[in-house]
């Protein structure tokens, strides 16, 4: 069985799940850690769920503040003997209402086009396409997505 804690980027369970991250998108888009490496670093961070099967991590992600309204879901990594089970919608909808908690209205992500099972998984969430945000606005490769949270 399952289940989801709350925690801090500090934990370094997931200081290890987004590392086995980094590794997968190096592979799906030929690219080297240090790359994207500014990008992709999260610290002091105290908005991060973690999935665990017993006592081991198994998923990942967590979100951010993006602007006053707005939180961006990131960092969402599923180890992928653990894929297809539900894990990763779970994680979803926790980190939802998380940032509902937090009163925030609306969520925004970035994927990569490369990566057509989580950008599938966003669509069935709810999610629909945004104008391109962030570090890569005209990025060819990404996809930017969003969905109300009220």
């Amino acid at each position: 069985m399952f289940h989801i804690i709350r925690t801090t980027s500090d934990n370094p369970d997931f200081q290890n799940l987004t590392s086995e991250l980094d590794d997968e998108l190096c592979r799906i888009y030929n690219t080297n850690k240090e790359d994207y490496e500014e990008y992709n670093r999260i610290t002091g961070l105290p908005t991060v769920i973690l999935a665990y099967e017993n006592e081991a991590a198994i998923a990942c992600g967590c979100i951010k503040q993006f602007d006053t309204h707005r939180i961006e879901l990131k960092r969402m990594f599923v180890k992928p003997g653990f894929r297809g089970k539900g894990i990763a919608s779970m994680m979803v909808h926790e980190l939802e209402r998380w940032g509902k908690e937090l009163g925030y209205g609306s969520i925004i992500l970035e994927t990569g086009k490369g990566q057509p099972d989580a950008i599938a998984l966003y669509r069935r969430l709810g999610y629909t396409n945004i104008p391109h945000f962030g570090e890569f606005p005209e990025e060819s490769r990404s996809v930017c997505l969003g969905k109300d949270l009220i």
